[in-house]
């Protein structure tokens, strides 16, 4: 059974969804609550966000944007000398203003420290980090990287703080970008998640929902820490990132192989999964791909879906384990070990990525197709990591949030202006690692198992389409895909 997840706040008001027949309850975000958040953040006159990497630009200026006229100071903190020290004063964060500092200076003065540099120093400087919060003070953190790192390392958050987590479902610049594109529109943002890890003084769930709120969060559901790293560390590697940098790749690759162009190759797989594909996921729900097809289509969709389920589902289901185990994190731990050697290069150069640039430059939104062949594989990843998510408990809403809305209304959009290649390259060191990692598995099984058994005419395997078809996700998303971003993110 999906994690049954309850909280309570002396400030906003929560909205309990039926998920499937799963109550959850959610708060809904939104302009009007702006006025809530000085009684949120009570006891908090200063918030040190450490870090300008991925989410530290976007939090950092959303909260600050937010809690203007409050009183209450956000203040970015900064390793001595950080080359990120010019872009935080483009920002309007300067020293002369108290709004700059020293990283660890930043900490030991605030209420409330959001940890938001990257996993590997993070695993690096915790220790530093704890010795110089506060006692009462607040940490927060945006990953559950650091929990799955302490137990592996056999460490624990100290006592005396509260340790709370505010996850949006998208990366930074989304963040960020959507914020800014919202307000005029009330309730426009990304989504995130919230959990309560710690409460020493029973202010910290408030101080979470005030958290995600000022960031403009149209929906914060709740989740756990564990639940949390193990839904994002997973679906890094899976849909969001490894796994379709896999697909579109394997696919790119049979359709040259089979005659087409390279261009039409791109346009049919690369191209249809992040354009035509992903909108009408995001619009009307998975199911829609397959029922808009026409009948010669969805005989198509149905061969690659059987074909390409299982296959994926073995990598899926690996990647959960790996992670689950701690695995995973300690590869992220090692790499960053190994970077002074071996700094971590592009992907950007092999011929597809050159033809995506020359594609992308012409592109004729109009005549991207949806390809059903491309469909089926892509649909048959997407739910692998649905049901391997399911099969574990994870809350409904961290399912559908973590394995498609993040995908199509976050990340795909990026892929579709910029290219796959690009939002590898641009992600968190984390995210790059997983998908340099995973992508060549979900191609190379693709093309050992999926496409040899289509080539070979295997029997279509009926109950792994009827089970598509019928899956609970499908009211779960049109329950949760109320809950999308009220403005579409503009990546131009």
């Amino acid at each position: 059974m999906p994690l049954a997840l309850d909280f309570e706040s002396k400030v906003f008001d929560k909205k309990v969804i039926d998920v499937s027949g799963n109550k959850e309850s959610v708060v809904v975000g939104g302009r009007d609550l702006f006025p809530k958040l000085p009684t949120a953040f009570e006891g908090i006159q200063q918030i040190g966000v450490i870090g300008w990497g991925s989410q530290g630009p976007a939090q950092a200026q959303n909260l600050r944007d937010s809690l203007e006229g409050t009183g209450i100071k956000v203040k970015i903190g900064l390793r001595e000398g950080s080359a990120s020290m010019d872009a935080a004063r483009e920002a309007g964060f300067t020293e002369d203003s108290g709004t700059l500092g020293e990283m660890f200076s930043v900490v030991a003065e605030s209420e409330m420290v959001l940890l938001l540099i990257a996993d590997a120093a993070q695993a690096k400087l915790f220790g530093k980090v704890f010795e110089a919060l506060k006692p009462g003070a607040t940490l927060g953190l945006s990953h559950g990287f650091l929990l799955g790192h302490m137990r592996n390392v056999g460490a624990d958050f100290p006592k005396n703080i509260n340790v709370v987590a505010v996850c949006p479902k998208g990366m930074g610049p989304s963040v960020r970008r959507l914020y800014v594109q919202g307000k005029e529109v009330n309730g426009a943002g990304i989504n995130a998640s919230f959990a309560v890890h710690q409460d020493v003084n029973g202010k910290a769930t408030d101080y979470a929902l005030g958290w995600s709120v000022a960031l403009g969060s149209p929906y914060t559901f709740m989740t756990t820490l564990e639940s949390e790293f193990k839904s994002d560390i997973y679906g890094e590697r899976g849909i969001l990132l490894g796994a379709v940098h896999g697909v579109v790749e394997s696919l790119y690759r049979r359709y040259v192989d089979a005659g087409m162009s390279p261009e039409d190759a791109f346009l049919n797989s690369c191209e249809s999964i992040t354009g035509p594909i992903s909108k009408t996921i995001s619009k009307e729900g998975i199911l829609a791909v397959y029922e808009k097809l026409d009948d010669a289509g969805k005989k198509t969709f149905e061969q690659a879906y059987a074909a390409a389920y299982k296959p994926a589902q073995e990598i899926m289901l690996e990647i959960y384990q790996e992670v689950a185990s701690g695995n995973e994190i300690r590869g992220v731990v090692m790499a960053g070990e190994r970077f002074a050697r071996f700094p971590m290069g592009k992907i950007d150069g092999t011929p597809m990525w050159q033809v995506g640039e020359k594609v992308r430059a012409k592109r004729d939104e109009a005549a991207i197709p949806v390809h059903p062949f491309t469909a089926g594989v892509y649909v048959a990843t997407m739910m692998a990591q649905i049901d391997v998510l399911m099969e574990h408990d994870h809350p409904l809403s961290e399912v559908a949030n973590e394995s498609v809305i993040e995908s199509v209304d976050s990340l795909n959009p990026y892929m579709h202006a910029r290219g796959v290649a690009y939002m590898v390259d641009n992600c968190s060191t984390t995210a790059r690692l997983g998908s340099r990692k995973w992508a060549p598995r979900f191609h190379y099984i693709l093309e050992q198992l999926a496409y040899t058994a289509i080539d070979g005419n295997a029997e279509l395997d009926r109950a792994l389409v009827e089970a598509f078809k019928s899956h609970g996700i499908h009211p779960v998303l049109k329950t949760v895909g109320e809950m999308r971003p009220a403005v579409d993110i503009s990546v131009s």
